[in-house]
């Protein structure tokens, strides 16, 4: 590996070689096993003795730090290396994040192991990633050595996935999009921030679901943007309860997030019309529309949109694989430029390798083989969370009517905290309404994911909660 050493002029060459290196293996910069520059090598570098750094080395390897292999080179001995904590007295850094920031939970890190039932929401199987043909179309784009993917990319994305995108939404959702219309993200999360980046400023107001996804509001909150809670019934959105002075709304109408309705027709048409006279833009979240077991889908807000107000985000997080981090945004002609700036100065653009890999898979019918496998997967296993929740929750959970996406929702009784506490020490994770609300409005009740819990272990695990819950004396 490849070493620092600073001579500061204090101490001899020798001296100082010992000094760094030992406390760059005592504080685990240099890990256990690992190799050392050969003595000339690092010589050479420093324009020292090759004598010097023998003499260092030989007085590490003599305090059991090093030890040398004959034809191999010097390594770290295993059990030289341990963290050590600051001494006494070393200052504290002073640097601080601005107060909005103390607003904002804990980021997580990643999701922890599966627990024994998960019942967490908007996770997919990635066990029934597809691998193989993935595998495939990486290795192709490797054996092409196309230089082309390895360098700065257009902000916009890669043309070929652009394309694909736009045939893909086109056919499966009727959203009518030229490719310069396609503005490929690092998933939907950075889709919304684009946008709010690009029509709203400090003090602005943008309005969310209540109860919503959480993420959304709180990145608009360290943008300086205030939110409004906008209540959502049976219909969708309260289109009525939106502030006059809201410049966008964020909506998931397809299946919203986390109750599971579908925004009615007749509330789509309100929305619009409501926009039209705000002068606002509405960002439509269709996260897993590809998911519906019944019935015909609505026709999306952009389709039915003709002022051109509506911007559509879809993700591949849900489809695939949430560590691909590829979304996309479906924006007016108007705004095409503004966001792609604004994509420039954030990130540049996503990763070009995943995106052209994506997009072969799309055209080469991959990606709709996939929704339709995970589509009945999916579907066996909404149908049995329903049927439990009906037969085995009565008097306990309302069951709230969805047909969509990867959980249920149901309305409940007490204190839904506290039962998801209780679950989890039992084995059970899932999440509350609660969990979800802005206001408060809305709190008793849970939110049942089945996308990342196989349909064999469904019954087991709802029976579990059912324990808990009965132990609880109802929700």
């Amino acid at each position: 590996m490849d070493v620092h050493i600073e001579f500061s002029g204090g101490r001899g060459h020798r001296d100082e070689i010992y000094r760094q290196l030992r406390a760059a293996i005592l504080d685990g910069r240099i890990r256990e096993g690992e190799s050392l520059p050969p003595t000339r090598e690092l010589a050479r570098r420093l324009a020292i003795s090759r004598t010097t750094v023998s003499a260092a080395y030989d007085r590490l390897t003599a305090e059991g730090f090093l030890a040398a292999k004959v034809g191999s080179g010097t390594f770290v001995r295993v059990g030289a290396g341990r963290h050590l904590t600051p001494p006494p007295g070393e200052p504290v850094a002073s640097l601080r994040g601005t107060a909005v920031w103390d607003d904002v939970p804990r980021a997580p890190r990643g999701f922890a192991p599966s627990p024994e039932f998960d019942f967490r929401a908007g996770v997919p199987d990635v066990s029934r990633f597809p691998f193989a043909a993935w595998r495939r179309l990486v290795a192709a784009q490797v054996r092409i050595s196309n230089a082309d993917l390895m360098t700065y990319a257009d902000p916009g994305g890669h043309p070929a996935l652009r394309e694909a995108i736009a045939r893909h939404v086109g056919v499966s959702r009727d959203v009518r999009a030229a490719p310069a219309d396609v503005l490929v993200t690092s998933g939907a999360q950075q889709a919304l921030d684009l946008v709010a980046r690009v029509l709203l400023k400090p003090g602005d107001v943008a309005a969310v679901e209540d109860p919503g996804y959480p993420p959304p509001r709180l990145l608009l909150h360290t943008l300086g943007v205030r939110t409004a809670a906008v209540p959502v019934d049976s219909e969708g959105l309260v289109v009525d309860a939106l502030p006059d002075d809201c410049r966008v709304v964020y909506v998931t109408p397809s299946h919203q997030y986390p109750l599971g309705v579908s925004m009615s027709l007749a509330r789509r048409l309100e929305l619009l019309a409501w926009a039209e006279r705000h002068d606002a833009a509405i960002v439509e979240d269709d996260y897993d529309t590809e998911f519906r077991y019944t019935g015909r889908p609505l026709e999306p807000l952009y389709s039915l949109d003709t002022g051109r107000r509506v911007l559509y985000v879809g993700s591949f997080s849900k489809v695939l694989s949430p560590a691909l981090r590829l979304g996309f945004l479906v924006a007016p002609p108007s705004l095409r430029d503004v966001l792609t700036k604004a994509k420039y100065l954030t990130d540049w653009h996503s990763a070009a390798p995943a995106q052209a890999v994506l997009a072969e898979f799309i055209d080469e019918g991959g990606f709709a083989a996939h929704i339709r496998r995970m589509r009945r997967e999916y579907q066996t296993r909404h149908d049995l969370v329903a049927a439990i929740l009906k037969r085995d929750f009565a008097g306990m959970l309302d069951v709230i009517p969805s047909s969509v996406g990867l959980h249920l929702s149901a309305f409940g009784h007490g204190d839904s905290a506290a039962v998801r506490r209780a679950a989890r020490q039992a084995g059970v994770t899932l999440y509350s309404l609660g969990d979800f609300a802005v206001e408060k409005r809305t709190t008793a009740g849970f939110v049942f994911g089945y996308g990342a819990i196989a349909a064999d272990r469904i019954e087991a695990g709802l029976c579990r909660l059912r324990e808990v819950m009965a132990d609880k004396g109802g929700d």
